[in-house]
């Protein structure tokens, strides 16, 4: 079995528990959840897998890099790195509601990366520009933080759903009742921006050093970089709003939200703009 059918499997995989989490969240069976985080953690086990054997393959034919140099390979890896923090945070919590916004996430990008017919999952050699160990620590720490911000993505619907309950003097009954407190949403969605902040900062840093090395310059207003930094901003006022004037709650929640649009533009949109990252385009 190589790694691309690996690959389809964990995609069904994902699409199994995200229904699941579905099951779970509207029949309220704590049955659905279990299963349903089986399938994630298993699915995250066999993605590890192929991704080592994608590897393994790029230096059995002379090409030894790591599977993060094209669309294909950076959306698979986008995906898992989408379902380890959320299991870590599934982990943490010992709550499942999370994963009905964030398991399907990483099922898309498998589902786009496998049938997308833009989209090579040719393994190629790295052009001059990409071969360089600042490739794994560039791309590795942008994808996580694309991953923590994913993360807050779903938390800040959550909170959203939650917030729908608020004034109502009985008991919250149905899935609502069953979701997190909006305490616990506030404080996930704080911490999965910082963490995710952090990472950017990392890539973003490590970037200009690649660049410098591969291209004479740490800036040159690419259309990807721009974005990033357009990203980067507006977690950074998000952060600054939380400090210092105190934002919290549906605020957070609703900028958490305009966050996941900028990086899926930043991610996806800009990849059809001319400039030095156009070799993400397959």
């Amino acid at each position: 079995m190589n790694h691309l059918m690996i690959l389809s499997g964990v995609t069904f995989a994902y699409f199994a528990s995200f229904v699941l989490y579905l099951f779970r969240m509207i029949f309220g069976k704590e049955f659905w959840g279990r299963a349903a985080s089986f399938l994630a953690w298993a699915g995250l086990a066999a993605q590890t897998i192929a991704l080592l054997l994608r590897w393994k393959a790029s230096y059995d034919r002379g090409m030894g890099h790591v599977p993060l140099s094209n669309l294909f390979e950076s959306m698979i890896f986008f995906a898992w790195a989408i379902i380890l923090i959320y299991l870590v945070v599934e982990w943490r919590t010992k709550n499942r509601s999370i994963g009905v916004f964030a398991v399907p996430i990483a099922f898309l990008a498998m589902a786009y990366a496998s049938i997308s017919p833009d989209i090579s999952n040719r393994i190629e050699p790295l052009i001059p520009a990409l071969q360089s160990n600042w490739l794994t620590s560039h791309v590795v720490t942008c994808f996580m933080g694309y991953a923590a911000f994913t993360v807050a993505f779903g938390c800040g619907l959550l909170y959203l759903l939650k917030n729908m309950e608020k004034g109502d003097k009985e008991k919250p009954s149905g899935f609502l009742g069953k979701l997190p407190s909006l305490v616990m949403l506030d404080a996930l969605i704080y911490q999965s921006i910082a963490l995710g902040f952090i990472f950017l900062t990392i890539g973003i840093m490590t970037g200009s050093i690649w660049a410098h090395y591969a291209w004479g310059s740490y800036w040159s207003w690419d259309p990807k970089e721009t974005w990033s930094l357009i990203t980067w901003l507006i977690y950074a006022i998000m952060l600054h709003a939380r400090y210092v004037r105190g934002w919290r709650g549906k605020r957070l929640a609703v900028l958490a939200l305009i966050g996941f649009v900028s990086i899926l533009f930043t991610y996806l949109g800009v990849n059809y703009l001319p400039g030095l990252h156009s070799y993400l385009k397959s």
